[in-house]
């Protein structure tokens, strides 16, 4: 018999492309529970960085990863972002980041992890799962005015032809694509800011029987 869900360590799983808000969102829902959270997307970005700096193969370092690599200022850029989609096709690299993620998230306390293959591989028995998305225009507009606030030298075309290419690189890659979890809850932000996005992930919540922090 499967335990009610306020009885169970509230894992909450949120994929979707870059942009889309599932970062703050993930943020926001971990304070609001009081979990720990992880956003998964540093680890691929820190082997990136790693790599195109050590010269080491991505795989070898994924295997070694320590949680103080993600703690890199550096791993916040594009550039960073582009190295990590990159090196999160290569299925070595996936397999071995698979522990850390999955150490980080079945922990007594549960967890908040935002990524791509959060719900679907995982955590595919997580009691919440969302799929945070928007239209191409509407991230790519996020991105630039991100970029542009760091001081950033960028034009509007290249953010969404870049940000296009990630989109086709994360979805159609053989390990782990970027897709939906079939019971994962659609939460498309193209004409929400982040108050919306959070109260609309917590009505869905309150529906599944988490209403309260701390469950």
């Amino acid at each position: 018999m499967t335990p009610p869900p306020n009885t169970r360590p509230l894992i909450i799983a949120i994929d979707g492309p870059s942009a889309s808000g599932k970062g703050t969102l993930a943020k926001r829902l971990a304070d609001h529970f009081g979990l720990p959270h992880l956003d998964t997307g540093l680890l691929y970005r820190a082997v990136g960085w790693l790599a195109e700096r050590t010269g080491k193969a991505p795989a070898e370092i994924a295997a070694s990863l320590q949680s103080s690599d993600i703690d890199n200022p550096e791993l916040k850029t594009d550039d960073a972002g582009q190295a990590g989609s990159k090196v999160a096709a290569i299925p070595e690299v996936r397999a071995n980041l698979l522990k850390f993620q999955k150490d980080f998230a079945y922990r007594r306390s549960g967890a908040v992890l935002d990524g791509r293959d959060i719900g679907t591989v995982i955590c595919p028995d997580a009691p919440v799962k969302l799929f945070v998305t928007a239209t191409l225009e509407s991230r790519a507009e996020r991105r630039y005015r991100e970029l542009r606030e760091r001081g950033a030298d960028t034009i509007k075309t290249r953010v969404l032809a870049e940000m296009a290419e990630r989109d086709r690189r994360d979805s159609e890659r053989a390990a782990a694509p970027l897709k939906a979890a079939p019971d994962a809850y659609l939460l498309d932000t193209s004409d929400m800011d982040a108050d919306a996005a959070f109260a609309a992930a917590l009505a869905f919540m309150a529906r599944k029987g988490f209403r309260t922090a701390g469950r």
